[in-house]
């Protein structure tokens, strides 16, 4: 299984599997906030397409914040694992999900500023993030995308779990993992360099790509 030196090459192996996009002028390239925006900015210049981002926040277990019961996406939509989320009680529940909205709102205030509200109105929506683990917030992306009206939802990532890829699959129009291990792990365990994306990367890429 092959390792990726950081989320820049992994932006250009997945390039290379969505040729198909290329020059294509109903096409937005979405990067994940924060991880899969750098990948989503190469994938962009590949394309020559424009490059935009998309908030969506994890809702964790209190005690495994890894570990997903659902996710929050701009427009109020909220998607729950209910088989995991059926372990917390409401008031667990509630709470996250304020911490997280709170965050949510903070960051789609920071990366918006001076940019008009995400329109997706009869575009094909490529939602990049630099891996699936769970797939709770891709799958969170991809009905917020179909809430913003984009007519097609592309889901590409450079690595999945097996079972987060086949979901994904079945909710999108299509879903693109460029690499599928039998034994996941986690998405930090295909990067050499792995390290947290700040705003200010962010916010750096979406200023370079305008």
């Amino acid at each position: 299984m092959t390792t990726y030196r950081d989320r820049s090459e992994a932006g250009r192996a997945l390039a290379d599997r969505l040729t198909a996009l290329t020059g294509q002028p109903d096409v937005t390239v979405l990067g994940l906030v924060r991880g899969g925006v750098p990948v989503a900015q190469v994938v962009a210049e590949r394309l020559g397409a424009p490059l935009d981002v998309l908030v969506v926040r994890k809702l964790g277990m209190p005690w495994a914040p890894e570990v997903a019961f659902g996710a929050l996406g701009p427009g109020g939509v909220r998607v729950l694992n209910d088989l995991v989320a059926g372990q917390l009680d409401a008031d667990d529940i509630a709470e996250v999900q304020r911490r997280e909205q709170a965050e949510l709102d903070r960051r789609e205030q920071l990366y918006r500023a001076g940019r008009p509200p995400l329109d997706l109105t009869g575009r094909t929506a490529l939602i990049v993030d630099d891996g699936l683990a769970t797939g709770a917030t891709a799958r969170a992306a991809v009905q917020v995308a179909r809430h913003l009206g984009a007519h097609r939802v592309v889901l590409a990532v450079p690595v999945g779990a097996q079972e987060a890829c086949d979901m994904l699959a079945a909710e999108a129009d299509e879903a693109i993992c460029a690499q599928r291990p039998a034994n996941f792990g986690a998405v930090g365990a295909y990067y050499d360099d792995f390290h947290e994306v700040s705003d200010d990367e962010v916010t750096e890429a979406l200023t370079a790509t305008a």
